[in-house]
Order: C-alpha cells, then sequence, then structure tokens
C-alpha cells in the first residue's frame, strides 16, 4: 500500500514538472525578439532614434522603439544605449 502513494505522489511531482515547463515554453515562445537582431528596425527609424540620442532625448527614442516594436520598456532601453 505504502508503494502505491509513492508510485502516486511521483507521478504526480512528475506532472507538476512537465506542467510547469510546458506553460514555461509557451510563454518564452511569446515574447518579441530583439528587433536589432532580426533586422526589422527600418533605417529610418535607427536614423530617428539615433537623432534624439545624440540631442538628449533618451527617453523619447525609448518610446519610439517601444511604440514601433512592442518591445519592453528594459529591451527597448538596451537597443537606444546600442545605437551610435
Amino acid at each position: 500500500m505504502s508503494n502505491l502513494i509513492v508510485i502516486i505522489l511521483l507521478t504526480a511531482v512528475f506532472a507538476a514538472a512537465a506542467i510547469g515547463l510546458i506553460i514555461l515554453a509557451v510563454r518564452l515562445a511569446q515574447r518579441p525578439r530583439n528587433a536589432l537582431l532580426t533586422g526589422s528596425l527600418s533605417p529610418e527609424l535607427i536614423e530617428q532614434v539615433r537623432e534624439l540620442k545624440t540631442t538628449g532625448q533618451f527617453d523619447q527614442a525609448v518610446f519610439m522603439v517601444r511604440g514601433e516594436t512592442g518591445m519592453s520598456h528594459r529591451a527597448a532601453t538596451r537597443l537606444v544605449r546600442r545605437i551610435h
């Protein structure tokens, strides 16, 4: 009887772990990709971001990237910092 309980508990743990991994995979698949690496930023957008950045309007550049790409604030900030 105790072996049956152990088997049931182990099965439940493995099932919960599998479900957790599936949920994680789905969430990772839904995240937007880095637009700079995929080349989806237009040259015009890069030039506008560069211009805003050089005139001291870093936040405006970040908001522009977010609006055009749908990136998170953190990802857009990193991208704007990389543009020279």
